[in-house]
């Protein structure tokens, strides 16, 4: 298709189980790229979105598939996301790429604790959306108490497009307040949509929710608040336009509901992808710097004519080599053609190109910008920027979040370490997320993730995919240290030996910053040197000096974060000082000042959201205070109370099989990372001498 404004790249993200895998698949069998309609749970060869063997079992959605479909003349590039916190950089990564996305709410549940954290992955890349309240046909659906949520806790303007015509088993169909018609699905599979007038005992409602709309997109087009006050009649297209002017301002939240399971009120959804979010042409424009001069800035074009600058954004691990998901944002990629990889210089040639559609693939010749492609057989790593030889420009990578989770894995068998060694780089190279490393005191390996689920995974995945009978050790929490207070350092370091010796000095300050921030940094280098006291050629030396000593804290040896150096002054010599010097200067000063300014430790802190039968929540709130839980909030919806509480992520382990005893199974939970915090006096106690017994015996 050769109309770039015709294309959209959309993500489809939630809270787990609101129903995003079962979206995508109705659109896939409407949009006619399948013929038959499966489920997520029970029978069938599963969904089509979900091909991993471990999805299909488990029923949810553990790595981001992509795929394309085509609706009335537009491309739709869609990719479908985990709802899962644990894969959360899944989310991060599609968002980074996509121009648009969906936000899916359970109708019943409304704004859920990982909605906040996809709300907050949008906000950050200032991705426009549509929201899509599924579940219309449970049982306590409200739609607009969703859309309250949306606004009191995610401060959206949004606002109602549709009303639903019946509720709960009755749910059939919506009303359009654009049109004012009443839209049906019917067919076997609700392929065929139904226009017919709105049923009289909804009127009064549509009128008053077609006002509120009126009245709320007015703010987006001068002409429809002009005709809005003179009481004139208002076109369609006009409201068109207020509707798409506030979705692209990230000013306006355009709210559609429906049921994906009961293939109920899909097609709207679609025209309103069409109708609504920005194309490639009229996406924010994507912003580049220069690899040569990282001062400078380039705005990218979607122009298919210009130089190709495109940013491999997932790369999967295959048989015949590695699969890396692309998307291209100015000029064309065809196979055979040389590329370079800004971060390492190389130049690549493009072998095989591939469009994806779950885990199947189509050759394709060549791709232009604006498009979501895959090469196979480019080794790169996540988040590379590549470009042609006319231009040399990088992306701004992606956000990562830090592990809070350790397990150690042994093998055993000897024979299969090597296979074991080849599945965790594997892993590690697709999931940023994942990391291993190895024990330096045990020699154990150990392998770090977002959480109890997402570590699991992969122990299985290697069980089954690479075959290696895998021994895993109690999990561990993520301690981290940080200094009390503000304290100052001066360090000299001499040595001679004959010949040129060494000697450097280092003065200044470190304070303790925000390590109860997720996103903060851990270490921040303040370069505060004045005159050429330290000349700049050493400056990168000392900030090398400073991070050393981050990789273990004074009490128990665990990394240090929240640390702001500040460099002030110093000394060198014009002869016996080099970059060594400094930082073997630096090293020392910091060690020194962190001594002076007192040690904490800090825990990891998780936000966990419980969904229980309103029986139960005594039993639960009491098992969460015991665990030294605090309690946010409790909310009733009907029969089910949600509890959101804050909890130590070391008192959370095994906590699925203890919630599942206290409510006969009938509670589910949630849980993400939220913060750092002080570990309590006595807590710190018991960690830190446990770490001592464990690097005793290790020793």
């Amino acid at each position: 298709m050769k109309n770039l404004s015709a294309t959209r790249n959309i993500g489809i993200s939630a809270h787990i189980d609101s129903g995003k895998t079962t979206l995508s698949e109705r659109i896939l069998y409407y949009s006619g790229v399948i013929h038959k309609i499966e489920e997520v749970r029970g029978g069938g060869s599963g969904a089509t979105m979900d091909f991993m063997d471990l999805e299909k079992e488990k029923g949810i959605t553990i790595t981001s598939a992509a795929t394309t479909v085509y609706w009335k003349d537009n491309k739709i590039n869609i990719i479908d996301t985990p709802g899962h916190v644990d894969f959360t950089v899944e989310v991060e990564r599609a968002l980074r790429v996509l121009d648009s996305a969906i936000m899916i709410l359970c109708a019943v549940a409304g704004v859920q604790s990982q909605s906040i954290t996809v709300d907050r992955q949008m906000k950050r890349y200032r991705v426009p959306r549509l929201v899509f309240i599924n579940k219309m046909d449970r049982v306590g659906a409200d739609p607009f108490k969703a859309i309250r949520d949306l606004k009191e806790k995610l401060g959206h303007n949004a606002v109602a497009m549709q009303i639903p015509i019946g509720s709960e088993d009755d749910f059939c169909g919506v009303v359009d307040l654009i049109t004012m018609k009443a839209l049906y699905n019917d067919g076997k599979k609700g392929e065929l949509i139904v226009e017919k007038e709105i049923p009289p005992e909804l009127i009064d409602l549509a009128k008053e929710k077609r006002a509120d709309l009126l009245e709320c997109v007015s703010m987006y087009n001068d002409q429809l608040m002009e005709d809005l006050l003179e009481e004139r009649e208002i076109g369609e297209q006009l409201i068109y336009d207020a509707v798409l002017a506030g979705v692209k301002s990230l000013k306006l939240t355009p709210v559609y509901m429906g049921s994906a399971f009961k293939n109920k009120s899909v097609q709207p959804l679609l025209d309103a992808i069409c109708r609504f979010l920005p194309s490639p042409v009229t996406a924010e424009p994507t912003i580049a710097r220069d690899a040569k001069d990282e001062s400078k800035t380039i705005t990218l074009v979607p122009d298919k004519d210009k130089p190709l600058v495109c940013m491999a954004f997932k790369i999967t691990d295959e048989q015949f080599g590695q699969l890396t998901h692309v998307r291209i944002y100015q000029g064309t990629m065809r196979k055979g053609m040389n590329i370079y990889n800004t971060r390492t210089g190389k130049k690549i040639r493009v072998g095989r190109l591939v469009r994806m559609h779950s885990d199947a693939r189509a050759n394709i010749e060549s791709a232009s910008a604006g498009d979501i492609i895959a090469m196979i057989g480019v080794d790169c790593a996540s988040g590379d920027t590549f470009c042609d030889e006319n231009i040399s420009v990088s992306l701004e990578s992606m956000f990562i979040a830090q592990p809070v989770i350790s397990l150690a894995v042994t093998c055993k068998d000897t024979s299969a370490v090597d296979r074991m060694s080849k599945a965790l780089s594997r892993f590690m190279k697709e999931d940023p997320t994942f990391r291993v490393q190895t024990d330096p005191e045990s020699g154990e390996t150990i392998i770090s993730g977002m959480g109890e689920l997402h570590l699991e995974i992969y122990v299985e995945r290697m069980m089954r995919e690479y075959k290696v009978p895998i021994e895993v050790g109690a999990p561990q929490v993520s301690y981290r240290e940080a200094i009390n207070q503000t304290a100052s350092f001066d360090y000299t370091h001499k040595k001679q030996t004959g010949g040129s010796g060494q000697y450097a000095c280092v003065m200044g300050s470190i304070e303790p910053v925000n390590y109860d921030d997720p996103e903060a940094k851990s270490f921040e280098f303040n370069n505060q040197i004045k005159g050429g006291s330290i000349p700049s050629e050493y400056i990168g030396a000392c900030e090398a000096g400073f991070k050393d000593v981050m990789a273990e804290g004074p009490l128990a040896a665990f990394p240090m974060v929240g640390i702001k150096v500040n460099l002030v002054d110093g000394k060198y010599h014009d002869v016996d000082s080099s970059d060594m010097a400094f930082r073997i200067c630096a090293r020392q000063a910091i060690k020194q000042a962190v001594r002076k300014a007192g040690c904490q430790l800090l825990e990891p802190v998780m936000k966990v959201e419980v969904e229980t039968p309103s029986e139960y929540q005594g039993s639960i709130i009491g098992d969460l205070s015991s665990r030294r839980g605090v309690i946010g909030k409790t909310e009733v919806r009907d029969e089910i109370t949600v509890i959101t509480v804050t909890v130590p992520l070391s008192e959370m382990f095994g906590y699925s099989t203890i919630m599942r005893s206290l409510t006969q199974g009938k509670a589910t939970f949630s849980m993400e990372f939220d913060r750092y915090v002080a570990c309590p006096r006595h807590i710190q106690e018991v960690v830190i001498e446990a770490r001592k017994e464990k690097l005793k015996e290790d020793a």
